[in-house]
């Protein structure tokens, strides 16, 4: 039971994210568990719990973000060692769901890799996941087990009011029409006016953005988010179809910054002026240029991590 005297929390971390577990750990005062994790000269995995978790409440930290395979194996594998090792319960912190734009069959014999994640995830051992902003909600329904699935809007929304922008100046432009919802959820609670990109996609990997709708970008300062910014092909799109509207200034938020293929030069390019990402992911250093700016989730998990733990409402994070 969640009251005996060895149900103490303790986080360990993958590979994939250890600054942002390291942390955490600090804003839970303590320090992340001993578990070591290493790769055998073949390649594969070897993972080692270095420190009793009998009867333990343990968390683990790992974004499956690249190299994707290699960090969903290497938790799948640390998964594997703590069912072994009798813990009261496993959680899965998962910072960034890789696989999540794979949601749904949208064509002919494909596979439904985000709900293979899921049964992966459940089989070798976890008890309950907390993730963060995934790319489809619903993904949360190919669980049957419990999801917390946070959101950065609270990170995101302190930011915006410390930057002291005049919001009658102020124009929430989503940049498709799946984006809307999420964008309004800024707009009611900063104020703004509101603007939607009617965004065509060709194939997979090209975006043709057409019309804009709702409020006017004249000379206003237009700001958007987005759950990832992969190639930033659609964002950067926008954000021309902004700069053609007369928006005097752009701004981008988005939780995951996957910032594969030509991303980095493209948001070089771009009229965008200042990116705001989330440490979701580790931002390597040859993805840094001044144009992008991190802010840590640490708070925002380590708090939801005490409210699991302590059975507590992890809801009250969105209020």
């Amino acid at each position: 039971m969640l009251g005996m005297a060895n149900n103490k929390m303790r986080v360990f971390s993958g590979r994939a994210n250890s600054p942002l577990a390291e942390r955490i750990a600090r804003q839970l005062n303590d320090t992340l568990g001993n578990l070591k994790v290493e790769s055998f000269p073949d390649s594969e995995t070897s993972v080692r719990i270095e420190e009793d978790v009998r009867g333990r409440d343990v968390f683990i930290v790992q974004s499956t973000c690249t190299p994707v395979n290699e960090s969903l194996m290497e938790l799948l594998i640390i998964l594997d060692a703590f069912k072994r090792s009798s813990p009261y319960r496993v959680t899965v912190v998962m910072p960034y769901y890789g696989y999540a734009r794979q949601d749904r069959k949208d064509q002919g014999r494909v596979p439904i890799s985000a709900k293979l994640v899921a049964n992966l995830l459940t089989a070798a051992g976890t008890n309950r996941v907390l993730t963060l902003d995934l790319h489809a909600p619903q993904i949360q329904g190919f669980f049957d087990i419990p999801v917390d699935h946070l959101i950065a809007a609270p990170i995101f929304i302190k930011h915006i009011r410390k930057m002291g922008l005049n919001m009658e100046e102020v124009v929430f432009l989503s940049p498709d029409e799946g984006r809307v919802k999420s964008t309004l959820h800024y707009q009611k609670r900063l104020g703004g006016e509101l603007a939607i990109v009617d965004k065509r996609r060709t194939n997979a990997t090209k975006v043709e953005q057409a019309n804009l709708i709702g409020a006017s970008l004249k000379g206003k300062i237009t700001i958007m988010f987005d759950d990832m910014i992969s190639t930033a092909g659609s964002i950067t799109g926008a954000a021309r179809i902004a700069e053609a509207n007369g928006a005097k200034e752009i701004y981008v938020f988005a939780t995951h910054g996957v910032l594969c293929g030509n991303a980095i030069s493209n948001l070089k390019n771009s009229p965008v002026k200042n990116v705001v990402i989330t440490d979701s992911i580790p931002l390597t250093p040859d993805k840094t240029i001044d144009k992008i700016q991190v802010l840590s989730v640490d708070q925002l998990l380590a708090d939801a991590i005490v409210r699991i733990h302590e059975n507590e409402s992890v809801s009250k994070l969105f209020e």
